[in-house]
């Protein structure tokens, strides 16, 4: 059976975080996005799940509809994303869960691992390879999360999404007709999931 999927934001700490959440299991799943998307990415799996798990799949900082404060305000290292998202597990009620991943949303989630174990009952992984090469990009917060923008030196902290629109300039005609695709498909789900609701911790 199809379940419905409840739009809904999570205040954590004075940071407005929205996710998408499903099912009523007891067998949490936490399901991180990668990069340039949000909790969107799921918008498929996440009914596949919810019939047997409850399904939570939040727009990490700086991501879809959740804040995105100035640098000035807000570092976005992956540390910093992590201890966001840890704070919002413990709002939402997630006390012992597992952790889907992808992309960017693996560093945050191996972060949640190795700083509270105890909570994390299995880690999904895709397409996250742990060799060498990856642990040194892990434990490289700047250089991941930051990338340069024109006008500004190298290096300059910027988040991570800043530069969404003009990738699909960079990409081969194809993937530049899949990236509008899904970005429009991203629009019309902005517009049509309504009203949210709020929780507060």
């Amino acid at each position: 059976m199809t379940q419905s999927v409840r739009y809904t934001t999570a205040d954590v700490d004075g940071f407005k975080l929205f996710y998408r959440e499903a099912g009523a299991s007891d067998a949490p799943k936490l399901l991180l996005h990668g990069f340039p998307s949000a909790g969107h990415m799921f918008r498929d799996l996440i009914p596949l799940l919810a019939d047997r798990f409850h399904i939570v799949a939040p727009d990490l900082p700086g991501f879809g509809q959740s804040d995105m404060p100035p640098r000035e305000k807000f570092s976005y290292t992956f540390d910093n994303v992590a201890r966001v998202i840890d704070r919002f597990t413990e709002i939402i009620g997630f006390d012992r869960f597992a952790v889907y991943v992808f992309d960017y949303g693996a560093p945050t989630g191996f972060r949640l691992a190795v700083r509270r174990p105890e909570r994390i009952t299995a880690i999904i992984s895709q397409r996250q390879r742990l060799r060498r090469r990856s642990q040194r990009r892990l434990d490289s917060d700047q250089g991941l999360l930051t990338r340069p923008v024109a006008g500004e030196p190298r290096g300059a902290p910027t988040p991570a999404h800043g530069q969404i629109q003009n990738l699909a300039e960079k990409l081969p005609k194809q993937q530049n007709r899949e990236f509008l695709r899904r970005n429009s498909e991203f629009a019309r789900e902005k517009r049509e999931f309504g009203p949210t609701t709020a929780l507060s911790g």
